[in-house]
């Protein structure tokens, strides 16, 4: 059994097991007769299997897709869909794949099927993080939002369980930050409690059993809700740490989020904590940093730093760098508050010890 909504964004999504199965009914609604089916190297055999189920539809399989989106690569997939007369994309995988099909899209105009395996969320966004000469910028354009998601539990039920906790933790971030942007508004504060809630009760079901469908699918409900909410407010504290120690320090991402996210939103619960008390609620805590920090370690997440490789002597750089721009958040940022913060982050300490 399926379940289709249409988002606020406008975007068509369904969720259900086998959905990817039903690709040529989507690529129907488009009008496709020729699509490119795109994934990462890793995934070549996924997007092959999906290319037969599309049949005579599917008029060739791009398997380039790559982190970060780099330019180079986007413009030899370009290249290609033209060569081939692609009316459609069809994107299997997670963010580096989700990515590509919004990197062609800008510059095709073609429309998009996005196929998640991973809770990255980019799917649910008009957000498009490129990189050229090792630069990566980010743009946010309506044209690269794909028309419809697919969300078929049996694709991630493979995928390990570190990896889902830290995509799950990076979803929940989004959520998380939404709920005081200073662009929230009722209906994103709605997405971002649902976003919360389907994780704190799908995720530990799925580290417990990780083939439990019906848990994967209460968790892909949370990417769609999380990812959605990305695409619709602004970011604050916490993604800005995690983009310098990404960034500057070459972190991997998921990780680094799961890691700063306690201890950012510990931060920010000393100025708005009315506006952030969904967090406890969903996590059965009392205060929201401790609460996530609690969530993440008995999900089994990474909890420092200094086991992603940042040494102790990086800290006073990083919190000089994450201050050299300055930016919103609802609590001010002052460089004690920063590298306290950082400290308890690299050492594995709870929230604000």
């Amino acid at each position: 059994m399926s379940l289709s909504i249409t988002s606020i964004n406008g975007q068509k999504v369904r969720f259900g097991a086998g959905l990817r199965n039903d690709i040529c009914a989507e690529l129907s609604e488009l009008e496709s007769e020729k699509a490119l089916v795109l994934s990462t190297p890793e995934q070549a055999d996924m997007a092959m299997e999906l290319a037969t189920v599309i049949g005579d539809r599917a008029s060739g399989v791009f398997t380039r897709a790559t982190m970060h989106t780099p330019v180079d690569v986007t413009e030899e997939a370009v290249e290609h869909a033209r060569s081939i007369q692609a009316d459609s994309l069809v994107a299997i995988g997670g963010g580096s794949t989700i990515g590509l099909g919004k990197a062609i899209a800008l510059r095709t105009g073609l429309p998009q099927i996005a196929i998640p395996t991973t809770y990255a969320g980019s799917e649910a966004t008009p957000i498009l993080g490129q990189t050229k000469n090792g630069i990566k910028s980010t743009l946010t354009d309506q044209s690269v939002l794909p028309r419809a998601i697919l969300y078929d539990p049996e694709l991630v039920a493979s995928l390990p369980t570190a990896m889902t906790v830290n995509s799950a933790l990076n979803a929940m971030a989004h959520a998380a930050e939404a709920l005081y942007a200073k662009d929230r508004t009722d209906q994103t504060t709605e997405l971002a409690i649902n976003g919360l809630d389907a994780f704190a009760a799908g995720l530990p079901k799925v580290v417990a059993d990780p083939g439990d469908l019906k848990a994967r699918e209460d968790t892909q409900h949370g990417a769609w809700a999380c990812g959605t909410v990305l695409g619709q407010v602004g970011m604050a504290l916490h993604h800005k740490l995690c983009h310098t120690l990404g960034g500057s320090f070459n972190l991997p991402h998921a990780e680094t989020h799961a890691i700063v996210l306690p201890h950012a939103i510990a931060y920010n619960a000393a100025g708005v904590p009315d506006l952030l008390a969904p967090v406890s609620q969903a996590l059965d805590g009392t205060e929201p940093g401790q609460a996530l920090w609690n969530f993440a370690k008995a999900m089994g997440a990474p909890m420092a730093l200094k086991g992603l490789g940042l040494s102790e002597t990086d800290l006073d750089r990083a919190t000089e760098i994450a201050l050299s721009n300055p930016y919103w958040n609802p609590q001010p940022v002052t460089a004690d508050g920063l590298r306290t913060l950082l400290h308890n982050a690299w050492a594995g300490n709870a929230p604000g010890r």
